[in-house]
C-alpha cells in the first residue's frame, strides 16, 4: 500500500503541474474557531444580503461531507501586470477588480481540480469533493491552517510568497494526509489595508463590515446603493481592489503565469460610455466566460451609471440621460443620479419636469426628489 507521505506528495507534484503555485493540506478540523468566528459576524449582520453564508457547512467542512479527513488546498497566483490603483484616477474609464478582468477562475480552477480528484481516486481508492468557492466551506481559515498564509486585517489571505492576489480551490477527501503547518500573522503594526478602504468597511483590524464593501455593493448587493456610498464608488464598476493591491507583502507577488487570467482587451480600461451603451444581448456576448456575468445586465448598468456620475464629465451627461427611460427600475433611478451631478441646476431641472410625473417607480421618484435642482 502506498504510504499517505507518498500520497501527499503526488497530490502536490499533480496541483502543480496543474498550474497551482501552491499546496498545502489541513486537517478538517484544523480550524476550529471558524464556526464561533462566523457566528459573531453574522450576529452582528455584516453580511448583509449574503443570506448564504449563513449555512451549516459555513461552520465546519464536515456539516458538508462528514466522512472528509483531509482538505486538500490549492492556490493559483493572478497578479496584476500593472498597479490596479492607477486606473482609479482615469475617470472616464471603468475600474474592474483584477480577478474578474480575465477568465472566470471558477471555470479554469475546476477543470484543473477535477483531473486531479479524478487521479486521485482512481489510483488511490479516495472519495473526494472539488471546491472552488462555491460550496460553504470556511476556506481563508482552512488555508491559514494549512500554512499557504494567514488572513490578513483586510480578512483575505496574504502569502509571503505570492502577496493578497490568490486564488483558493480544494479537495476534500476521506483519506488521512499528513497535514502541514499552520501560517501565523505577519502584518504587524501595519494598518494600509484598513487606511486604504474608501468606504472604511473595516470597524476594527481584521473585521468587515460587508454591507460597506465596495465589491459587496457592485457584486452581491441586488438592490439600490444607499446614497451614502456612490461617491466613494469613484469609477469602480465590479469589485475594489484597495486593500489588497496596498499590502507591502505584494513585494514578493508576481504577475499571473496563467494566460487565462490576463486582463482581456475589452477589460483593460473600458470607457464607461462604451459599458453603458450594451443593451442585454450585447452585455451577455461581451462578458461570456466572465464572473462579470453573473449580476446580469441591470445591476452592471446601475454600477456603470454610478460611475459615470462620479466622471466630473458632463460629456458623459447624454449618456446617463438615455437611461432615464429604461425598463428596469434600478437603472433608472443611478440615472438619475448620474445625470443630477453632472448638469446644472437648469438642465437638470428641465428633465425632472418631463420625467417625473410619468415615474411609477418610488425610489426611482424618491432621487428624482431628493437630488439637487
Amino acid at each position: 500500500m502506498t504510504d499517505a507521505a507518498d500520497i501527499r506528495r503526488e497530490i502536490e507534484d499533480r496541483l502543480r503541474a496543474e498550474g497551482f503555485e501552491a499546496v498545502a493540506i489541513a486537517r478538517t478540523d484544523a480550524a476550529p474557531q471558524a464556526g464561533a468566528r462566523l457566528e459573531a459576524w453574522l450576529g452582528e449582520g455584516f453580511h448583509g444580503d449574503m443570506g448564504w453564508m449563513d449555512r451549516p457547512e459555513r461552520r465546519h467542512p464536515n456539516a458538508l461531507w462528514p466522512a472528509a479527513r483531509s482538505v486538500i488546498v490549492a492556490a493559483a497566483n493572478y497578479g496584476p501586470a500593472d498597479d490596479p490603483l492607477d486606473l482609479l484616477q482615469m475617470r472616464d474609464r471603468a475600474a474592474v477588480s483584477v480577478y474578474a478582468r480575465g477568465a472566470d477562475y471558477h471555470d479554469v480552477l475546476k477543470a484543473r481540480l477535477k483531473r486531479v480528484a479524478r487521479w486521485l481516486a482512481e489510483t488511490h481508492g479516495a472519495d473526494v469533493k472539488v471546491l472552488v468557492d462555491t460550496a460553504g466551506i470556511m476556506e481563508k481559515p482552512l488555508a491559514e491552517a494549512a500554512g499557504l498564509g494567514w488572513q490578513g486585517k483586510h480578512t483575505n489571505l496574504v502569502s509571503r510568497e505570492h502577496g493578497s492576489w490568490l486564488f483558493l480551490a480544494e479537495i476534500l477527501t476521506d483519506l488521512d494526509l499528513p497535514p502541514d503547518t499552520a501560517e501565523t500573522d505577519h502584518c504587524g503594526t501595519c494598518r494600509a489595508c484598513l487606511d486604504a478602504c474608501p468606504t472604511k468597511a473595516f470597524p476594527a483590524p481584521y473585521r468587515l463590515d460587508a454591507r460597506r464593501c465596495i465589491s459587496y455593493l457592485t457584486i452581491e448587493h441586488k438592490g439600490h446603493i444607499p446614497a451614502e456610498f456612490r461617491v466613494a464608488m469613484g469609477n469602480r464598476i465590479y469589485g475594489c481592489d484597495d486593500c489588497l493591491a496596498v499590502c507591502p507583502w505584494n513585494k514578493f507577488a508576481h504577475i499571473a503565469s496563467e494566460a487565462k487570467f490576463h486582463a482581456r482587451a475589452e477589460l483593460s480600461r473600458p470607457r464607461l460610455a462604451d459599458l453603458a451603451n450594451l443593451d442585454d444581448a450585447a452585455f451577455r456576448e461581451v462578458f461570456s466566460g466572465s464572473p462579470i456575468k453573473r449580476i446580469g445586465r441591470d445591476r452592471f448598468l446601475r454600477n456603470v451609471l454610478i460611475a459615470i456620475g462620479n466622471s466630473g464629465d458632463p460629456a458623459l451627461s447624454g449618456v446617463a440621460e438615455r437611461h432615464l427611460a429604461d425598463p428596469s427600475a434600478l437603472v433608472r433611478a443611478m440615472a438619475v443620479w448620474a445625470v443630477s451631478r453632472l448638469l446644472d441646476g437648469d438642465a437638470f431641472a428641465g428633465l425632472r419636469a418631463a420625467h417625473l410625473p410619468s415615474e411609477t417607480d418610488p425610489d426611482v421618484a424618491a432621487e428624482w426628489d431628493t437630488a439637487p435642482a
